[in-house]
């Protein structure tokens, strides 16, 4: 990386100014070129598939069977829209920024870096959520007291961050081989559920009040077209963090050619499992949508339902289940790390957190900052909540779970919203430059994920159970706004992707 040219060193667009940095700087923070196009599947794949096992659930509470799979479907088509849109973008601009790569280009160093917050949100948060099911699957698999699940929180922290911080290679093999046995878990459920389901009898046991239905036979929409709605933030648990692929592209080996490929490939796949447990899951005999809809472990409530007299198959299963939040922890907090190292490396947070291990190139300090946030939201989540006896503290795991699951979501959902908003800027502002990979759904498309993505954050903000989790997610941004304002603007550093929206914004 050259040094910064003084034409950019004075005070530019938006208020920002760029401090001028050495090659020593870059040096610092070089990352390691390693991934493929099955790399880049897993990396996707890999982050959302834990939502199959668990949180997606929580929609039978708000629309039952029918609200959840319509939502399903409304959530699939935003997501179509979406992945299409950073398929042509992260091609076209293979920076690790991303979202904030993306909106830097398109609405300058203000809108890139609010993008970024929101993103922040997303990924700081996520793993913390996955952390509460990973910790509920594994003391329903050893019967751990849950008095001790925050020392649980903290070893899982500690072993995925090693294995992110030892290695690229290490980290994407890990990835590709959990994703995998995870996967493999899901397509046993899934044909082993065909020979037990009674659709009406226990996927339709949701009575309008939300009460149980004994006999079921209840309606597809027992709460209208407002349940539909209303489940909308929980439907995204099937797709959310399938956009952190193009984190990847700076250690991608061809980004231009495998980054789309290995987008919709992972779209193509979770689509797939997510019709399949929506359908499968609720329809088990001895489970039902009513029981569902407050589970930690849905999944693995399907496998004890179907094989009660089989000790060793629940106990199989777990451990798949297990593996499949581990999946998506592992590769969250890989996202997380970039995230994180794409802004501090640009100046938007402390340059400090960007600089790479010395050895395994990998941000081994924002993945380190990231985890230590995620994990101390989690505790004083869980303390101010009970934590300590039983019975308070697994409600205050619940309280966590769910609470989070909804910040990370809008968190998300705004995130989205810049995304479409920076992808249509994109096709009018810089129409000429080079697209690998064209989105066949183009501006509509984008359109389409805009409004979905806001009547989604309209209905969490409607719902008072998740309000204060969104007005803490108001308050991250507001202090990341303020500290942007009157320190970071005034610090920007040209990386990537701050040099190629200066030079294109010349032209």
């Amino acid at each position: 990386m050259a040094d910064i040219p003084s034409s950019a060193t004075g005070t530019q667009a938006g208020g920002v100014k760029y401090a001028t940095r050495d090659k020593t700087y870059f040096e610092k923070r070089g990352l390691q070129r390693y991934a493929g196009i099955w790399s880049l599947w897993a990396l996707g794949v890999g982050a959302v598939i834990s939502g199959h096992f668990s949180g997606w659930n929580f929609g039978f509470a708000t629309g039952g069977w029918g609200g959840m799979l319509v939502a399903g479907v409304i959530i699939a088509i935003m997501y179509l829209g979406l992945t299409f849109s950073i398929a042509e973008m992260s091609p076209a601009l293979p920076h690790t920024g991303a979202a904030y790569s993306f909106a830097r280009s398109s609405m300058g160093p203000w809108g890139g870096f609010v993008t970024g917050l929101f993103e922040n949100v997303e990924y700081v948060l996520t793993p913390a959520v996955i952390c509460t099911f990973i910790s509920a699957y594994f003391g329903s698999i050893t019967g751990l007291d849950t008095s001790l699940y925050p020392v649980l929180w903290i070893v899982f922290y500690a072993i995925f961050l090693a294995l992110n911080i030892f290695g690229v290679a290490l980290s994407y093999k890990v990835t590709l081989a959990v994703t995998l046995i995870s996967l493999a878990g899901l397509a046993f459920f899934y044909i082993s559920a065909f020979g037990h389901i009674d659709f009406s009898r226990w996927a339709l046991n949701i009575a309008p009040d939300g009460s149980e239905l004994p006999e079921g036979g209840g309606d597809w929409f027992p709460k209208g077209f407002g349940g539909v709605l209303a489940t909308l933030p929980f439907a995204v648990w099937l797709f959310l963090a399938i956009e952190q692929v193009p984190l990847a592209a700076e250690e991608s080996v061809d980004p231009k050619r495998d980054m789309p490929r290995g987008i919709m490939l992972g779209f193509a796949t979770l689509a797939l499992s997510a019709f399949l447990v929506v359908l499968l899951n609720p329809s088990i005999a001895g489970v039902g949508s009513f029981a569902l809809g407050s589970s930690l472990e849905p999944a693995l409530d399907g496998i004890r339902a179907m094989f009660p007299d089989v000790s060793w198959a629940t106990s199989a299963f777990g451990v798949v289940a297990l593996i499949g939040l581990v999946a998506s922890f592992h590769t969250i907090l890989y996202a997380q790390g970039r995230q994180v190292y794409s802004l501090s490396r640009a100046g938007y947070f402390p340059s400090a957190l960007s600089e790479t291990h010395a050895k395994y190139k990998t941000p081994h300090f924002a993945m380190i900052a990231g985890a230590a946030l995620g994990l101390g939201v989690m505790l004083v989540i869980w303390y101010a909540n009970g934590g300590g006896g039983s019975g308070e503290t697994q409600l205050g795991d619940d309280i966590i779970g769910s609470v989070l699951l909804n910040m990370a979501v809008f968190g998300a959902m705004l995130s989205y919203i810049a995304q479409a908003v920076s992808f249509i800027i994109l096709r009018r502002k810089l129409p000429n430059i080079e697209r690998p990979f064209r989105s066949p759904v183009g501006v509509p498309g984008a359109v389409v994920t805009i409004i979905i993505a806001a009547v989604t954050l309209g209905y969490q903000i409607q719902d008072p159970n998740f309000f204060k989790g969104v007005i803490w997610v108001i308050v991250w941004c507001a202090v990341g706004i303020v500290y942007f304002a009157l320190v970071g603007r005034h610090k920007l550093i040209l990386s990537p992707e701050e040099e190629f929206a200066l030079e294109h914004a010349k032209k």
